[in-house]
């Protein structure tokens, strides 16, 4: 992307010459990230190729040898970080607080790799893990990556029909679950959900089920299913050593998130996850050895394996697991944790800000929150409201709240604020600019030709990264991978299609409006689904809000809206009225709304997006697709009931 003509050159010089230097020299830029990363990430052989373009597949550091579990312990080891804290796992429902260093971790791991060889797990088998964030389950991710094995770790909460499609689609043979949690003080039966989702495969499929034993007597199937103790007993005598793995040899694979009809399994791979991961951290989140890192995300989503799991200990630092909700069973369980464990840098979704916003200022204002240094935001655009309330009554302006972007199949940020680099002015609303060895413009995807300057377009990326998922498990030709990324129109053949709508700005910044094909056309304007949202959210009255676009014979379409109000707020029809004259106070009279309806809660993932496609899809009466992901499914039928009220 093109900064020389930036109107006020607010990216600092050595950034800009960064950047450059990651375009004009793609193959050279990554080679040289790998070699200066090689403090962190070791090679038991070098690579033979940097880059090799099989259109559209690609891979990186083809013929280098490499275990991205023995870099994130093995190797910290051998440098004199076994004493440091690795993990610190804390469940706000019980309280429990475990700490393992990277030498009791590393301990831990070794059991856990020796005991998958014990039960017949081998290079490229797929085991699948059902389990809430804690040391175990990132234990036997680690261990999966040490033997070579490759983890295909599921959300634990995710029905038991989102279990069986995603072990079918893996042809997963391992399984290793959890036999319990809890959710606000409420048992949660996890092995019920996983046994219904194993009896919806092939009869044959799954040899062997480890269970981790938290709750009473759970129900076990004779031949298949073991506890924990018996799993590790079964690794006495096996080798725990570690598989050399070719960088490209998959690592994992994890399927999208959903806000698309149909979630596709993306596989990443050791050798080019690990080095974009690696570097992300350190030139946009500025991680170091003595950080303390608190990533609110859980394992079963792509910034859980990223930057709750890999990233932290590829650096050397601590990284702390929750699990539970911020509001349970005190509305200040996050800002605890802070304060407990003196956090550096805190990354969180904006659905988790606007929740921390809706529990109101007192719940931070309790606790000492000096020793915070950063904190970044992702998952949606996080709404300038939400990003002030954060910044200047949180932290009084004392330290920078960045939002930026990413996807799961990038497996890190490819837009955001360069902090660990030379941080650049914040921009409410803005996820910043494209990282270093992103080549990015904004395009209309019917001619492929660059937008102007403020007007929106579709985002592209206009070649392969280290970090870019190359392939979709199970699509053997390719063609759905290219179809969904490389080829999605006529006009942006040859370039991946992110799928978002975006506009740039007369300084480079990239402003995302929603999905691409979430984009409302109103008489001709083109009006994004978040412009709207942030400009209901600025309203004192409103927590969030979800719109979408809906047919109209005049305009072509017009604005829906759906509003969660905040505390000593009531839905009134004056209130209504009220909210549609702020939009078009705001936004100008372009923007028609249709109706608005107060809800109690949106549809969203249980990453927290917000999944638009669900309202759109009501209103047309179409097949919903995929709820796998949905955190409440009575969340649909509450925008149903809405939608049925706008039709009047």
């Amino acid at each position: 992307m093109d900064f020389s003509k930036a109107g006020t050159g607010l990216v600092p010089p050595q950034v800009k010459a960064f950047l450059k230097w990651a375009e004009d020299d793609v193959e050279g830029f990554w080679e040289d990230a790998a070699i200066k990363s090689s403090n962190d990430i070791h090679w038991f052989k070098k690579w033979d190729k940097v880059f090799t373009w099989d259109y559209p597949t690609f891979k990186w550091f083809e013929g280098g040898l490499t275990n991205i579990c023995y870099n994130c312990l093995d190797y910290n080891i051998e440098r004199g970080r076994a004493g440091r804290a690795a993990l610190i796992a804390e469940s706000g429902e019980t309280g429990e607080v475990h700490t393992v260093t990277y030498a009791q971790l590393l301990y831990k791991v070794q059991k856990a790799a020796a005991a998958l060889r014990g039960m017949g797990v081998k290079k490229g088998d797929r085991v699948a893990v059902y389990m809430p964030p804690s040391i175990e389950s990132l234990s036997v991710m680690l261990a999966c990556a040490r033997v070579g094995a490759i983890h295909v770790v599921i959300f634990a909460g995710f029905s038991a029909g989102a279990v069986a499609d995603r072990v079918n689609i893996s042809g997963a043979q391992y399984a290793i679950v959890q036999d319990q949690n809890l959710r606000r003080g409420k048992p949660v039966d996890l092995k019920k959900i996983v046994d219904e989702g194993f009896d919806k495969c092939p009869a044959d499929q799954i040899k062997k089920v480890v269970v981790l034993k938290k709750g009473d007597n759970p129900p076990m199937k004779a031949g298949r299913d073991i506890f924990w103790d018996e799993f590790l007993a079964g690794g006495e005598g096996q080798s725990s050593a570690v598989e050399i793995m070719e960088a490209n040899d998959p690592l994992f694979m994890l399927p999208t998130s959903g806000t698309t009809a149909k979630p596709k399994v993306t596989v990443q791979k050791h050798g080019g996850y690990q080095m974009y991961i690696y570097n992300m951290a350190k030139w946009i989140y500025g991680l170091k050895e003595t950080d303390v890192w608190f990533c609110t995300s859980d394992i079963g989503w792509i910034v859980g394996h990223s930057y709750n799991t890999y990233g932290p200990l590829l650096h050397g630092c601590t990284s702390i697991l929750y699990e539970g909700t911020p509001d349970f069973p005190r509305q200040d369980m996050w800002w605890d944790i802070v304060e407990k464990y003196k956090v550096t840098a805190m990354w969180l979704s904006p659905t988790g800000v606007r929740g921390l916003m809706r529990l109101g200022i007192e719940q931070p204002r309790k606790h000492d929150l000096s020793t915070v240094e950063r904190i970044f935001c992702a998952g949606e655009v996080l709404n300038p409201p939400a990003w002030q309330w954060l910044q200047e009554e949180v932290f009084e302006n004392r330290i920078p709240v960045m939002d930026h972007m990413w996807q799961t199949e990038t497996s890190g940020p490819i837009f955001a604020n360069p902090y660990g680099l030379g941080m650049i002015p914040i921009k409410p609303g803005s996820a910043g600019i494209p990282v270093p060895g992103i080549i990015a413009e904004i395009v209309d995807d019917r001619t492929g030709e660059k937008t102007p300057r403020g007007e929106k377009g579709a985002v592209l990326i206009k070649r392969p990264f280290p970090g870019l998922v190359s392939y979709l498990w199970g699509d053997r030709e390719h063609e759905m991978y290219k179809g969904a990324y490389w080829e999605k129109t006529p006009a942006t053949k040859g370039s991946y299609y992110c799928g978002d709508a975006a506009t740039l700005d007369e300084d480079g910044y990239v402003w995302f409006a929603g999905r691409s094909d979430e984009v409302i056309k109103i008489a001709a304007h083109r009006i994004g689904t978040i412009e709207v949202e942030n400009a209901l959210i600025g309203h004192p009255a409103v927590a969030e809000s979800g719109v979408s676009g809906v047919p109209d014979e005049l305009r072509g379409e017009v604005a829906s809206a759906f509003v969660v109000l905040r505390a000593g707020y009531e839905p009134t029809g004056a209130l209504k009225k009220e909210l549609i004259t702020h939009v078009r106070n705001t936004m100008g009279p372009i923007v028609v709304i249709k109706d608005i309806q107060f809800v109690k809660m949106l549809p969203k993932t249980r990453s927290g997006k917000i999944m638009r496609r669900i309202m759109r899809t009501l209103w047309s009466n179409a097949e919903l697709g995929d709820l796998s992901t949905i955190e409440e499914e009575a969340s649909v039928a509450e925008i149903k009931e809405a939608i049925e009220k706008m039709r009047g």
